[in-house]
C-alpha cells in the first residue's frame, strides 16, 4: 500500500508546478461616439512573484478587441512581491489611441475594466492627457519606413554633393569645387577624358584643285575609326588619302576640286583639355536686343556671360552686332569688350545713322587671338588683330558699350550675337 507520506509529497510537488491563480477581467469598450471599439490592447508588466510565490517574468501580451468585446486572464498584481502594475495601451485605426495602468486583484469574480483601473492624477483614468513614451513599434508601419531609408555612410559630410554607395548609403563626393560630378559618385575637371566622338568634321585646308593636305580638328584614334566624304561619296583609306596623326593627305587624282565639300567623321580616345569639344555644329550663347544709352562717358548697352568651363581652347568665339544712331548734331563712339581686353573701339561721325561689326575670339591654351572688322553708315571699314590673356575656363563676358558726343542723342544696340564654333 502506497503510504499517506508518499500522497503528501506528491501532493506538494504537484501544487509547486501549478499554474498561479489568475483573475478574469471582461468588459464591452465604447468610444464617444457611441460605436463600439475595435483594435487592440496591449498589456506589459515587469516581473513579480504571484501570491503563490509563481515567478512571473517580465512580458507582453496583445488581446484583440472585436466589436468592443475585451476578455482577459491576468495574474494578480496587487497581492503579488513587490506590488505590481500592468501598463495597458489601447491601439486602434493604425494608431495608439490611449494608455492607462491597471491595479489587478484576486477574485474568483469577473471583472469590470473600471474595476482594475488606476486613477492618474490630474485627469480621468486612460485620458489622452497622460504622458508616456510612445515607442517606435506602437506607430504602424515605422519601423519599416524606418529601414527602407539610407543612411549615412561613414564620409558623409555637410554642405556637400551626396551620392549612394554600393552599399545604399549616403556619402559625400570629394574634389575641388570647379570639378563635375559623375553618375558613379566620383568627381573630377569638367570635360573629362570618356571616349568620345567628333562628326560633321570640316577638314581645314585650300580646296582649290591643288592642295592636297587637309587638317583634322583632332586625331582619330583608332585611325580606322575615321571616315571622309567628298561631296558625299565616301573616300577610302589608302586609295583615295591616307592619314599621319590629324593630317590628310589626298592623292594627286583625288585632290578635292573648287566648290566640292568635305565632311570627316571619327573616333577620339578621349578629351582632355588640349584636344577639341565634341560639338557637331556651332552654339549660339547669346542673343538677343540690347539697350539705348545717351551718356557722354561708356555705358554697357548689352552682355553676354559665358560661364566657366564652357570654352576650350581650340573654340572660336564669333561676335556680331548692329548700332543704330538717333541725332545729327554729334558723333558717338563704340567698342567691345573681351572680359578685360578691347577688342574694337571706334568713333563715328554725326552722319553716321548706322554702324555694325564683328568680332572674333580664336582660343588658345594661353588666351585669345582676337580679331575683328566695324563700319558704319560714312565710317570707313577697319579691321585689326590682337591678343587676350584672360581666362576664359573661369568664365568670361562679352560687353558692348556706347556713348554720344552731343547730349540729347541716343545710341542704340539693335542686335547682337555670340556664337561659338568647336
Amino acid at each position: 500500500m502506497i503510504s499517506r507520506s508518499f500522497l503528501a509529497a506528491v501532493c506538494v510537488a504537484t501544487s509547486s508546478f501549478a499554474a498561479p491563480p489568475l483573475t478574469t477581467i471582461q468588459d464591452v469598450l465604447y468610444k464617444a461616439d457611441g460605436t463600439r471599439f475595435n483594435g487592440t490592447v496591449t498589456i506589459s508588466w515587469t516581473s513579480f512573484e504571484a501570491i503563490d510565490r509563481s515567478a512571473i517574468a517580465q512580458q507582453i501580451t496583445t488581446v484583440s478587441v472585436v466589436n468592443g468585446n475585451l476578455q482577459v486572464q491576468l495574474v494578480p498584481s496587487t497581492t503579488a512581491t513587490p506590488a505590481a502594475l500592468y501598463a495597458v495601451v489601447y491601439n486602434s485605426d493604425g494608431r495608439v489611441q490611449f494608455q492607462e495602468t491597471w491595479a489587478v486583484p484576486s477574485s474568483t469574480q469577473t471583472l469590470r475594466v473600471r474595476d482594475v483601473r488606476v486613477a492618474t492624477t490630474g485627469g480621468s483614468a486612460g485620458a489622452d492627457t497622460v504622458t508616456t513614451t510612445v515607442q517606435e513599434s506602437d506607430i504602424v508601419g515605422l519601423i519599416s519606413d524606418l529601414g527602407a531609408r539610407p543612411l549615412k555612410g561613414p564620409a558623409y559630410a555637410a554642405g556637400r554633393v551626396t551620392y549612394v554607395n554600393p552599399t545604399g548609403a549616403i556619402e559625400t563626393v570629394t574634389g575641388a569645387p570647379t570639378d563635375c560630378v559623375r553618375v558613379d559618385g566620383t568627381s573630377g575637371p569638367c570635360g573629362g577624358t570618356a571616349p568620345g566622338f567628333v562628326d560633321n568634321d570640316a577638314p581645314a585646308g585650300l580646296v582649290d584643285g591643288a592642295n592636297t593636305v587637309f587638317a583634322l580638328s583632332g586625331v582619330p584614334n583608332p585611325a580606322a575609326s575615321l571616315t571622309v566624304y567628298r561631296n558625299g561619296m565616301l573616300q577610302k583609306l589608302a586609295q583615295d588619302f591616307t592619314l599621319s596623326g590629324n593630317q590628310i593627305q589626298f592623292v594627286a587624282a583625288a585632290a578635292p576640286q573648287p566648290g566640292d565639300t568635305l565632311v570627316a567623321s571619327y573616333r577620339l580616345t578621349g578629351s582632355t583639355d588640349d584636344t577639341p569639344q565634341l560639338f557637331p555644329s556651332p552654339q549660339v550663347l547669346c542673343s538677343g536686343l540690347g539697350a539705348a544709352t545717351n551718356s557722354s562717358t561708356l555705358a554697357s548697352v548689352g552682355t553676354c556671360s559665358i560661364p566657366a568651363n564652357l570654352l576650350a581652347a581650340g573654340d572660336r568665339v564669333e561676335i556680331r552686332f548692329d548700332l543704330d544712331h538717333a541725332g545729327g548734331a554729334g558723333g558717338f563712339t563704340f567698342e567691345v569688350h573681351w572680359g578685360a581686353t578691347t577688342v574694337v573701339s571706334r568713333n563715328a561721325s554725326a552722319v553716321d545713322a548706322q554702324a555694325a561689326g564683328r568680332a572674333d575670339a580664336a582660343l588658345t591654351a594661353a588666351g585669345a587671338q582676337l580679331s575683328h572688322q566695324s563700319w558704319g553708315t560714312s565710317l570707313g571699314f577697319a579691321a585689326g588683330v590682337g591678343k587676350s590673356t584672360d581666362d576664359y575656363t573661369a568664365g568670361i563676358t562679352v560687353d558692348f558699350q556706347a556713348k554720344t558726343v552731343q547730349s540729347g542723342e541716343t545710341v542704340t544696340l539693335k542686335n547682337f550675337t555670340v556664337v561659338r564654333f568647336p
